[in-house]
């Protein structure tokens, strides 16, 4: 009932914001938004189409700050940024953390870089150059380099004192980083914990246990891993001399894994890994096309299978009735293996040490699925076609092709992380060439041997 009311009121949102661009009657369009966080402005915008999105930009434009740019989603960030006033523009990415400038214009070409960054300060410009210096897709990449340190012998007053007296502070941080005299990061200090301590009471004393550091040239997936497993609110960053050049907070660390959890989704699906429904017809076709080709040369695979035993489908008519459902629940089946595996390699619960018992695991599942099923579709065929032997025939090739879909469903993509390959992007299009091939296979071939 609530997702319902909230998609109503959604709805209602989106014809009042409509409604106003159309009259082109800007006080009712604030009226529509003041109340609306950053994010679910950007959220409507994404939602509009390219025209209305023209039009609600032009008489809105001013509107635009940078809690809402760094919300949008970049398929269509560059079709914004390109519609903003040059004076907008620049208003809204002074307003910006550095991480969120370079993630705004890291995709960008050179000259519309330069145009943004010219916005910037220097001290600015500069911090963002150094993270746009940084491996695509690395913590140096996902930092910001606004961080808040401290000697580790200040005490409690001394830090409160400096918090005070700084203009220059993140709008949110976690953690004070303590720092050695080479900028060397030795541990940190909650705020909570700095404002609950005695005023006497150092820095040093008041350090987390869960202290860690994150290497520059870490790749954004360690990020995100070690976040999720160790909770961690914020972590320093640091150069190959453990420098510390900037800090990531849970915020940046979140929004990598929800990125990696949509990618997986849409990499087994086969629809590219930035699939996004504001793509253009031609973005979406580009997209899904290769995943398609691809799975035509899956699915002659299969049919070369049926056609070598087209001599035995013409004599028994019931082995056409009935194949097709033993492919598919070898198809189902190999798709509920991978994706456990999958999101297992993802998190890392899926390694080399429980690899084996997982396989066993797997295999012994599949086994007692393909009986299970297979004696089910057994008395469903002898009632159907009153034929024992095409009800047996029929229960093997399901025990046979559901064994076969739990170990490829856990096999290949363990396969293909050995060999470096993302399991997310290419094992579904092999596992359903497997459980098809070896359905038809297994099936026919049975029927072949014991009815004919």
């Amino acid at each position: 009932m609530a997702d319902e009311n909230r998609a109503t009121e959604t709805d209602d949102l989106l014809d009042r914001v409509d409604a106003a661009v159309e009259a082109g009657d800007r006080a009712a369009l604030d009226a529509a938004l003041e109340p609306m966080h950053p994010a679910d402005i950007a959220d409507l915008i994404e939602r509009l189409t390219p025209g209305d999105r023209r039009a609600f930009l032009t008489l809105y434009a001013d509107g635009i700050d940078g809690d809402v740019l760094s919300e949008i989603d970049e398929s269509i960030r560059e079709e914004v940024l390109e519609q903003l006033p040059r004076a907008v523009l620049d208003d809204a990415v002074r307003e910006m953390d550095s991480d969120d400038v370079v993630d705004l214009v890291e995709d960008l070409d050179d000259a519309e870089r330069a145009l943004i960054l010219a916005a910037l300060d220097a001290g600015d410009r500069a911090a963002v150059q150094q993270s746009l210096a940084y491996p695509e897709y690395s913590a140096g990449r996902l930092m910001q380099s606004e961080v808040v340190t401290a000697p580790e012998h200040w005490t409690v007053a001394r830090a409160i004192q400096f918090l005070r007296a700084e203009e220059w502070l993140p709008e949110q941080f976690y953690h004070i980083v303590l720092v050695d005299p080479r900028r060397h990061p030795v541990g940190y200090v909650t705020l909570g914990r700095l404002l609950a301590s005695r005023s006497d009471a150092t820095l040093r004393d008041l350090a987390e246990d869960s202290f860690r550091t994150i290497s520059a040239f870490a790749e954004e997936a360690e990020v995100a891993y070690v976040f999720n497993q160790y909770h961690l609110i914020s972590a320093p960053v640091v150069d190959r001399d453990d420098r510390l050049v900037g800090v990531i907070t849970i915020d940046d660390a979140m929004q990598v894994l929800d990125e990696e959890h949509e990618e997986d989704i849409l990499r087994l699906a086969g629809v590219g890994d930035e699939s996004s429904i504001s793509d253009s017809v031609m973005q979406t076709v580009r997209q899904r096309v290769p995943w398609l080709a691809t799975n035509i040369v899956t699915a002659l695979a299969a049919a070369s299978v049926i056609a070598f035993f087209e001599d035995a489908i013409a004599q028994l008519v019931a082995l056409a009735v009935l194949m097709p459902i033993v492919a598919s629940m070898g198809g189902n089946a190999g798709t509920q293996t991978l994706t456990v595996a999958v999101r297992g390699l993802a998190t890392r619960d899926l390694s080399r040490a429980n690899a084996l018992r997982v396989v066993r695991r797997e295999v012994i599942v599949g086994l007692t699925n393909g009986v299970f099923f297979g004696v089910i579709m057994a008395a469903i065929t002898w009632v159907w076609f009153r034929d024992p032997g095409l009800a047996a025939v029929i229960g093997s090739a399901m025990i046979i092709n559901l064994l076969v879909a739990a170990l490829a469903g856990i096999l290949i993509p363990l396969g293909l992380n050995k060999l470096g390959a993302d399991p997310a992007l290419a094992s579904g299009t092999f596992v359903t060439m497997m459980t098809d091939v070896i359905g038809f296979l297994a099936f026919l071939g049975l029927a072949t041997a014991v009815l004919l």
